[in-house]
Parts: structure tokens; C-alpha cells; sequence
């Protein structure tokens, strides 16, 4: 067993406290580099509240999303940060499926394993 991974509870609940804080912060700083590039690129433009625009489909998937933000698109980037903050609890659930296996519990498992499922499904597959 490696020396590292969390052998009791608290460990493990101190683990996952630091991931969702991790998860939260980066998701908040990218979030607010997107924000700042924003406002430095669209400071001086005219807006129109009268029509509401939304994102372009490059920005309606993942990918889309990723290779955008790459690209330094700053909406793309507040979008990445959307998207990190999201993946937070569904890295949590992945972390504790993984710390109920080491520690053998099957119907923990299996639970886990069943909200981890439905959570990919809604993100991946659900109609939207």
C-alpha cells in the first residue's frame, strides 16, 4: 500500500476537503482571468441589452470550449472556469469511489458507483 494515500476517514475527508478547495480556487482564478480579458478586450464597446446573444456553438461543447480557450478566447476561458467548478464535486465522487475500494466497502462501491454514473450521464448524454 502506498504511503502516500489516506489510510482512515480523516484522511480521506481531509484529502477530499482540500480537492473541493483546489477544485473551487482554480475554477474562480480562471474564471477571473477570463472576466479581466473580457473587460480589457471589451471595455469601450457598446452594449445592447435589448437582444439577448448567446455563445456561439463552438462554445456549447467541451471541446469546443477547450480549443477556444487555447486559443485565448476569453469567453471561452470564464466558460473553462464554469466548467472546472463543475468537475469539482464529480472529481470528489471519483475520489471517493476510489478510497471505498481500498477500503473494500462493496456496497459503499456501489453507491458511489451509481452517482458517479448519473452525474456523467448528465453531463455527457442528457439532453439539454
Amino acid at each position: 500500500m502506498n504511503a502516500d494515500a489516506p489510510q482512515t476517514d480523516k484522511d480521506v475527508e481531509q484529502v477530499i476537503g482540500r480537492l473541493l478547495q483546489a477544485g473551487v480556487l482554480v475554477s474562480a482564478t480562471v474564471v477571473l482571468v477570463g472576466t479581466i480579458l473580457i473587460l480589457l478586450q471589451n471595455s469601450r464597446a457598446p452594449v445592447d441589452y435589448r437582444v439577448f446573444r448567446a455563445e456561439p456553438d463552438t462554445l456549447r461543447t467541451l471541446v469546443g470550449v477547450v480549443r477556444a480557450a487555447r486559443a485565448a478566447d476569453s469567453r471561452a476561458i470564464v466558460q473553462l472556469g464554469l466548467v472546472l467548478l463543475i468537475a469539482t464535486p464529480v472529481a470528489r465522487v471519483a475520489f471517493t469511489l476510489v478510497a471505498f475500494a481500498r477500503q473494500r466497502d462493496r456496497a459503499y462501491v456501489m453507491i458511489t458507483t451509481i452517482v458517479l454514473a448519473l452525474l456523467l450521464y448528465s453531463l455527457f448524454f442528457a439532453p439539454g
